[in-house]
């Protein structure tokens, strides 16, 4: 039988659409005075009693239902839909409640499929218990789990991965902190600050040009912090079988489940602070849009730990072994001096027209901004230094970035494409790039071989290629077998159930339901 959402959705949903437009009554009653109020207020009642009415009728026509092989949902106030969602094709399942919320006692479950550009369906809302209850179900159906014994098998498997500490907690707001943000800031402050200093002569704006910049820092130093803590406090992440389970949040609580057979590949961040202090992030990649809030398919695994610790903690999602890093020939590196040297002329020269066109005096000369060539050896040198790839027996590891380093594991059974490509430039420097992508990367994002010797990104892409048919044989035959296994173990029970030791029919094409 369907069931339906909690009734407390209704005046939370109300509560919601009017806040969307309520301030229109405010602005109505400064602007027309209070000679008008009550219009405003009777207009305000008309679109009250409609939106409950349309409320209670939403939540009323939503239903949703268990089935043997699909989560059905059935919504539509004046066009009626249905959907049916087959259990193998839910990526993930997340339950969030803000502080409104946790008040009423009811939460929001949303499922995300495999491929999926957006959640694929939203109860709005659900008791909190009842929600809980509903994304276990979930999660044995995808497992293929009977009801019968599920929790007390699901509590034995539980095990306690992570569990973020108050100064992990305050050195995520810390190493979250954006440095590119405040060298801006550092570079522009000397160029503006004179100018303005021109039309305001009482202060001399050089001389607190520092205070300045330090109060900047400090507030985003705050902001960073405040934000780690709203969204990572009480982070905790356990395993259950085959899924990991997560809870964070503190304004809006997320709690959601990661199956590992949808994982595409496996992400350690570190930033140059968090280097530096030797922590790192991880997060998990998956197939399609993430409803807990992260970017596109990826799912905060851990987001803040020691980086030893990380490195574990990502090795339970994948394991894969401690990589020895390739880099590219040094002549990739004089390639990105040049790529940055031309970059540092055209912005000083941007720069140069502007002060010119809107006559904008600043005692910084232009070959202040051309010391920034300076910069472009060591800036070149640095993106060299941190790339890499390495060529495991299961998977494919690369490494980028100097701010914001990120090592991607990628196991070759999930390698969607691997392409070679060269462009005119790097054709010049006999040059070319390896790009291995998967379901759960986005263009930029995909990890790769950049800029390495061109005969080389031959062999590589070969190589990857043969390990990639290599993986997808070797899950094929487990598949094989373990079908074999249910086959024979399915025949015995049906033998033993005759006299002559045979089945009453012939059950030789038979396979159990995938």
């Amino acid at each position: 039988m369907p069931s339906k959402l909690d009734p407390l959705s209704v005046p939370y949903r109300v509560g919601v659409s009017l806040s969307r437009f309520g301030w229109l009554l405010v602005v109505g009653t400064v602007s027309a005075g209070t000679q008008r109020l009550p219009l405003l207020v009777g207009l305000f009642g008309v679109v009250l009693l409609a939106t409950l009415a349309y409320q209670v009728a939403y939540v009323r026509r939503f239903s949703y239902e268990l089935t043997a092989d699909t989560f059905d949902v059935y919504s539509g106030v004046f066009s009626r839909r249905s959907r049916e969602i087959p259990y193998h094709r839910i990526q993930n399942v997340d339950v969030t409640r803000n502080v409104v919320q946790r008040a009423l006692g009811i939460a929001e479950l949303a499922i995300e499929t495999a491929g999926g550009g957006e959640t694929e369906a939203t109860l709005q809302y659900l008791d909190v218990d009842t929600a809980d209850e509903l994304r276990a179900a979930l999660s044995r159906r995808k497992r293929g789990e009977t009801e019968d014994g599920a929790t007390e098998q699901t509590a034995r498997e539980r095990e306690a991965l992570f569990s973020i500490t108050t100064r992990e907690l305050l050195l995520l707001g810390v190493v979250g902190l954006d440095l590119r943000l405040l060298s801006f800031v550092a570079v522009t402050l000397p160029v503006v600050l004179p100018s303005v200093s021109e039309a305001t002569p009482l202060f001399d704006l050089f001389r607190v040009a520092p205070f300045l910049l330090a109060g900047l820092a400090v507030l985003a130093l705050a902001a960073s912090m405040v934000q780690a803590v709203v969204s990572y406090y009480g982070f905790e992440l356990h395993r259950e079988g085959d899924e990991l389970g997560y809870r964070r949040g503190l304004a809006k609580e997320y709690s959601g489940t990661i199956p590992l057979d949808k994982v595409q590949s496996v992400v350690l961040t570190e930033n140059m602070l968090a280097r530096r202090l030797g922590y790192a992030s991880v997060a998990i990649e998956t197939a399609g849009y993430s409803p807990s809030g992260d970017s596109a398919g990826s799912q905060s695994a851990v987001p803040l730990a020691e980086r030893d610790h990380a490195y574990a903690l990502a090795q339970e999602v994948e394991a894969f072994g401690d990589p020895t890093f390739d880099r590219p020939p040094k002549r990739a590196r004089t390639r990105y001096a040049v790529r940055y040297a031309l970059a540092v002329l055209v912005v000083t020269g941007v720069a140069t027209a502007a002060v010119r066109l809107v006559e904008f005096t600043s005692p910084v000369p232009t070959a202040t901004l051309l010391a920034g060539l300076v910069l472009v050896p060591v800036a070149a040198h640095l993106r060299w230094a941190n790339l890499g790839y390495a060529v495991e027996e299961d998977h494919f590891v690369a490494r980028a970035g100097f701010w914001s380093r990120r090592t991607q594991v990628v196991p070759f059974y999930r390698t969607q494409t691997i392409a070679e490509q060269a462009t005119i430039f790097q054709r010049r420097r006999d040059l070319a790039s390896v790009v291995v992508d998967t379901a759960g990367t986005h263009g930029w994002s995909a990890p790769s071989a950049p800029d390495i010797d061109a005969r080389r990104a031959s062999d590589l892409r070969e190589t990857l290629e043969a390990r990639l048919q290599a993986a997808l044989r070797a899950r094929r035959d487990t598949v094989e077998s373990a079908v074999q296994r249910i086959d024979s173990d399915t025949s015995g029970e049906v033998d033993s159930d005759t006299p002559d030791g045979r089945g009453g029919h012939d059950h030789g094409d038979e396979r159990p339901p995938e």
